[in-house]
């Protein structure tokens, strides 16, 4: 079969092209902009919602735990609770990472574009 290219088809062809990079820039400058947010809950309610781009520092439950978001990331800092396991938890940035306190029953998490590197098993 032999088909000779027509102006018309060659003017559809790059519009189409341009269109689906112009779409594929949109989506990657939306992303960035994504940048995520950290949703505070204490047992169960949502008390919260905070920007990883802000930094900030966040009193929980009347103090009992302190939030302090800096860099992109979200971490415990202070707990009155006996084991400190909320404290010695990494500090979260990721698509559903989350700092969870049960004493205070404190539940920190990650809503985000990106993904972390770890499973819900292994995270």
């Amino acid at each position: 079969m032999n088909h000779r290219w027509k102006r018309n088809d060659l003017i559809l062809i790059l519009g189409i092209i341009c269109i689906a990079a112009l779409a594929y820039l949109l989506h990657e400058r939306m992303q960035n902009v994504d940048d995520g947010i950290v949703i505070v809950k204490v047992d169960g309610e949502e008390k919260g919602t905070y920007r990883l781009s802000e930094e900030q520092t966040i009193e929980i439950n009347g103090g009992t735990n302190i939030l302090q978001i800096k860099e992109g990331k979200a971490d415990m800092t202070e707990a009155d609770c006996p084991d400190k396991l909320c404290v010695h938890q990494k500090a979260v940035s990721k698509n559903g990472e989350s700092i969870i306190c049960l004493p205070n029953k404190v539940v920190i998490e990650v809503k985000s574009s990106e993904q972390s590197a770890y499973d819900a098993v292994t995270n």
